[in-house]
């Protein structure tokens, strides 16, 4: 017998199940393991439930559990270590800012305050139209391009306050804006373009 969960948002649907598409990728991830190590697929099925619903409600860790033969308990130990799984509604757009050193020198502050204005949410809240979800991470791995956030699976590179405002406005308006550099330069060359290996020598 397995103790019940709290779930953790106000209105948590009763039933769930993934989708045949879904259940079809589920399966073939699945088959990768050893007979009886099924439960390694976990974080994938997580990721998968997420990406179906948006976030994780307590049927479907549930529902997980019961396909990979755990506890429940188990299921949700690991959605509630990784921050990347949500447990309550998120925004359409989840922004995760980088708070860490590098961003913070070169004007993360700066992004916050860009989100602020332009959707009214602050960090931990989500816009009163729902688009929008602000998150404080730590270190995303894009220091040379600081300052940066990751909008969904996307990184938005040397951000200010101006271009930050500019794609949020894109995202308002249902336009897909360019990831990765908004400052012209091409992936992490140096800012004012690069400098050795200029050509190629014959």
């Amino acid at each position: 017998m397995s103790a019940k969960v709290t779930p953790l948002a106000a209105e948590e649907p009763k039933v769930w199940a993934f989708t045949a598409e879904n259940r079809a990728k589920l399966d073939a991830a699945i088959k990768k393991y050893p007979p009886g190590r099924q439960a390694s697929a976990v974080l994938y099925c997580l990721d998968l439930a997420q990406r179906q619903h948006g976030w994780v409600p307590q049927a479907a860790i549930e529902h997980i559990a019961g396909i990979l033969e755990m506890a429940p308990i188990r299921v949700t130990e690991v959605a509630s270590f990784y921050t990347m799984i949500h447990r309550k509604p998120v925004g359409k757009y989840l922004l995760q800012v980088c708070g860490t050193t590098p961003c913070w020198l070169c004007g993360s502050n700066e992004i916050f305050a860009a989100i602020k204005e332009e959707t009214g949410a602050g960090v931990g809240e989500t816009s009163a139209d729902g688009l929008f979800t602000v998150m404080e991470v730590e270190c995303l791995g894009a220091c040379v391009n600081a300052p940066m956030v990751q909008i969904n699976d996307d990184y938005f590179e040397d951000l200010t306050n101006e271009n930050m405002k500019v794609i949020l406005r894109k995202l308002k308006a249902g336009e897909s804006p360019k990831p990765g550099p908004q400052s012209g330069r091409h992936t992490t060359e140096p800012a004012g373009g690069a400098l050795t290996l200029k050509s190629i020598p014959s």
